[in-house]
């Protein structure tokens, strides 16, 4: 037999909890505040610094997409996590590839210049 669910049910099974949301806020502002604090004073040399701040910004993204996103909270197969992945996929391959063009771009223009400037 299948069930109508009204549209406050609807809203209730797909958004988080009151709790969940502060829980969040909370994380991301704690995670936004470290990396701000880092940079201001000046805590770590250069390379260790965007590292840090690459590690806090994928903690961040996570933390957003479990506590806003509710992405892992479907207890059939998660169609969204799917389309999620996938489009991470995509933007991978085309961040990874436009890295990839400017590198090879770089090398075979500007090695010409670097050669001619220093002798």
């Amino acid at each position: 037999m299948d069930v109508e669910l009204s549209l406050k049910e609807m809203q209730k099974a797909w958004h988080g909890s009151f709790k969940s949301y502060l829980i969040g806020f909370v994380g991301s502002l704690f995670l936004t505040s470290i990396a701000f604090l880092i940079v201001q004073y000046d805590f770590m040399d250069h390379p260790e610094i965007y590292y840090t701040l690459a590690g806090l910004a994928l903690g961040q993204a996570v933390l957003q997409l479990i506590f806003f996103l509710n992405l892992a909270k479907a207890d059939k197969p998660n169609w969204e996590l799917f389309v999620f992945l996938f489009m991470l996929l995509i933007m991978l391959i085309i961040v990874a590839g436009s890295l990839w063009i400017m590198y090879d771009l770089d090398q075979r223009t500007m090695s010409f210049h670097t050669e001619h400037v220093e002798k």
